[in-house]
């Protein structure tokens, strides 16, 4: 099976660019393609995570993939799907953010012996000469085809209108594809549903310039079942960076999929075969929660490790009971077998406070809010009134609960926010 094909089955392909010639052509060839990261920040998201699974299918399908870290064009800002002027980066933060996230794709993708490049496109975009560029770049845009792209065309209606800056973004894009083709034979460019007319925009130039056939490939925007964009959560992106995401609650935000969503995400977040996910489609109640557990673990797995992944399941089964995981589901999952019982916690978000600073100081609510279990003091008060706040598994009743001696059994205290959500509170 070509690797168009796998991505096609599994649900990763929105649209393609000569699509018969690009079968042709990765079905015969050692392919080089690319993506490009935005680098606003040391850490990718969830969010980020079709692109990254789809470039090591790529690789797995013996391709060879590219991370193009976009210091150059970080330092002006990619509109496509934002409604607001970027924040502007400078080249210390970009550094710091690029290092994040080779160090992130480096769970995912193999870059040893040139079977993958992280590259940054500063390295030829910043000594770039503006009347060069303008002279053999830019004669082959039309602004015609350009305004009616929708990542600048949604730009150009909003408040804030288009800088232009921001305008000059697709030349950019299309100058990095142009050099990767150049310098690396990379004739395929994937992205985001938001991305296309920035990769026709490339192909095209690639075409005028090099005399080269180049390919695209997009990705649908992925949502949950309830319609909320993947990766969204009320506390804000699930990141993956264990330093701003713990891989307990990495593996929690998994374990916490729609029902509808489970076969869906296993086949997009997961390496686990069709075959086996197909059965998945058929489960409901138990036996669908158990296909969660195993979402959880294969996700967490590849992102932080097996190492993890086994102390995020140990934790859940401290917290929620045991887990059993019958052998015939999902065979190829190498999550434990049999019945998990009660185990230890250690994955579970822990704090560190002053015993003097608590005990018979601090209302409880001050906890929930310290450790994100909250928000707010109004958010503590509302999840208070509906009843889903808890102390050592004891419901918190009023607002103005005071920690006590009693509250901190074995110098430990343990804070629950609705089913799910936990916290430990260690005393020194």
């Amino acid at each position: 099976m070509s690797v168009l094909s796998v991505l096609k089955e599994r649900g990763f392909i929105e649209a393609t660019t000569h699509t018969q010639e690009l079968e042709d052509y990765l079905k015969n060839n050692r392919a080089t393609c690319y993506i490009g990261f935005d680098p606003t920040a040391s850490s990718l998201h969830v969010g980020s995570l079709v692109c990254i699974m789809a470039l090591a299918h790529m690789q797995r399908q013996g391709h060879r993939p590219i991370g193009l870290v976009g210091g150059g064009t970080g330092l002006i800002g990619d509109p496509s799907g934002k409604t607001e002027l970027r924040k502007v980066l400078t080249l210390e933060q970009i550094d710091e953010n690029k290092a994040g996230i080779k160090k992130q794709l480096s769970r995912f993708i193999e870059f040893s012996e040139d079977k993958a490049l992280l590259l940054d496109n500063a390295a030829w975009l910043t000594s770039l000469e503006y009347i060069p560029f303008l002279r053999d770049i830019g004669r082959h845009f039309s602004i015609n085809k350009m305004i009616k792209a929708e990542s600048v065309k949604s730009r150009m209606e909003s408040e804030d209108g288009l800088t232009f800056i921001e305008f000059n973004y697709m030349l950019l894009q299309a100058y990095d594809f142009m050099e990767l083709a150049r310098t690396h034979d990379c004739l395929l460019q994937m992205g985001g549903s938001d991305q296309w007319g920035n990769i026709v925009a490339g192909i095209d130039l690639v075409r005028r310039t090099l005399g080269k056939q180049a390919f695209g490939i997009t990705f649908p925007l992925i949502t949950t079942a309830s319609g909320i964009k993947m990766g969204k959560t009320h506390k804000g992106a699930v990141w993956l960076d264990p330093e701003r995401l713990s891989p307990y609650e990495y593996y929690q935000f998994w374990v916490n999929t729609d029902d509808q969503d489970v076969a869906r995400f296993l086949r997009l977040f997961t390496f686990l075969p069709m075959e086996e996910i197909a059965a998945v489609d058929k489960l409901e109640g138990v036996s669908l929660n158990k296909a969660k557990s195993i979402l959880a673990y294969e996700a967490t797995k590849i992102a932080h490790g097996e190492d993890e992944a086994q102390k995020s399941l140990k934790a859940a089964a401290s917290m929620f009971g045991s887990i059993e995981i019958p052998l015939e589901l999902l065979p190829s999952a190498s999550i434990p077998r049999g019945i998990l019982s009660c185990g230890a916690d250690e994955s579970v978000p822990t704090s560190s406070f002053s015993r003097e600073e608590v005990v018979d100081k601090m209302f409880v609510v001050d906890l929930f809010c310290n450790t994100d279990l909250c928000k707010s003091k109004s958010d503590a008060r509302r999840l208070i009134k509906q009843g889903g706040a808890y102390i050592n598994g004891e419901r918190l009743e009023s607002f103005e609960q005071i920690v006590t001696e009693k509250d901190a059994k074995e110098g430990e205290i343990l804070l629950r926010a609705g089913k799910k959500k936990y916290h430990k509170i260690i005393l020194k």
